[in-house]
């Protein structure tokens, strides 16, 4: 058997090929231009967070604040432009929705590096805290008066045309930016030598730092990224919405990092790709969207992926456990 026929990448793609011929053989619709293009929106936000996480655990950390990082900073950023009449080229407003972001990831990464506090209590705190100071000091109700530009820029579509029953059918200018944080973050991870760290950082620190690896720059740079990215992902969101809700996006950092999970990003570090992270993602979206066409009730989604959930993990698991028994009978 081939690597690639044992990686979790393999598993999940043949699950989400046969989910795939269930759901198309049960209803023929699930194949409409519609319905995929229906699945790709769904999964431009997500996307994003996915990148977030993926980085965040192949780095031996994890992150549950980038949904409300995302929510400060598109709902900030909008009240501010709103507050300067701004009708300026759309990019301003992405580049201050994604500063903000940088600024509070990089509140998690001085903390867990130069603190050494742990990952999960930080980003459970800054969570809260984030959210908390957004209702009280911003604003706890929608915005629906975008500015201008970036409703025009909501009304993008890279693809449209006329589906069944004259019904438009598109898919938003926003999914470019959905891939091209993809590709970066994919070459960052295997081109880049703060790719290799990342990696080496997660799988083993102290090994990470005697071969000339700075964990805690490292660990800045993670949490500052992954806030820059939440940050454009709100403000993704907002013009994909064309209104900024201060609650939008919070509640989502547990589907993400279980997709993430699922496809094969090891939640103890060190471990993982961007491929598998998306088809873990694609495989949750498609149970989210999708189980309803074969008239599967929406309450057994949860269900479903738990299950899928505990069996990606378990390969993982069992994976780790028989490589670390390969390596003792080597050494023995």
């Amino acid at each position: 058997m081939t690597r690639w026929a044992r990686s979790s990448e393999f598993y999940v793609g043949l699950i989400l090929l046969l989910l795939f011929a269930i759901i198309g053989s049960r209803n023929g619709a699930f194949f409409s231009a519609a319905n995929l293009f229906d699945l790709i929106r769904s999964a431009i936000v997500p996307g994003i967070f996915a990148m977030c996480a993926t980085m965040v655990i192949i780095s031996g950390g994890i992150d549950v604040s980038f949904p409300a990082i995302a929510t400060f900073s598109m709902f900030s950023a909008t009240k501010l432009l709103l507050a300067w009449h701004f009708d300026g080229p759309v990019f301003v407003a992405f580049a201050l929705a994604g500063a903000i972001g940088l600024c509070l990831g990089l509140i998690n990464g001085l903390l867990i590096a130069y603190f050494r506090l742990p990952a999960l209590i930080v980003t459970l705190g800054t969570s809260s805290m984030f959210s908390g100071f957004l209702l009280t000091f911003v604003g706890s109700r929608q915005v629906s008066n975008l500015p201008a530009s970036l409703d025009r820029f909501g009304k993008l579509q890279v693809v449209k045309f006329a589906g069944e029953g004259g019904i438009t059918v598109g898919l938003p200018m926003t999914v470019l930016f959905t891939a091209a944080i993809v590709l970066a973050v994919a070459g960052i991870l295997k081109y880049t030598m703060i790719g290799r760290g990342i990696y080496a950082l997660g799988g083993d620190p102290v090994s990470a730092e005697r071969i000339g690896f700075s964990a805690k720059f490292l660990q800045c740079f993670v949490y500052g990224f992954v806030g820059l990215l939440a940050g454009i992902a709100g403000m993704i969101q907002t013009t994909m919405m064309r209104s900024s809700n201060p609650v939008d996006l919070l509640g989502t950092e547990l589907l993400i990092i279980a997709a993430v999970v699922l496809g094969g990003v090891r939640i103890t570090g060190g471990h993982g790709s961007v491929l598998g992270a998306l088809l873990g993602l694609l495989l949750i979206v498609t149970i989210q969207n999708s189980l309803i066409l074969v008239g599967i009730p929406s309450y057994w989604q949860r269900l479903v992926i738990g299950a899928l959930i505990l069996v990606g993990t378990g390969i993982a698991a069992y994976q780790i456990k028989r490589s670390s028994a390969k390596r003792k009978s080597i050494l023995a």
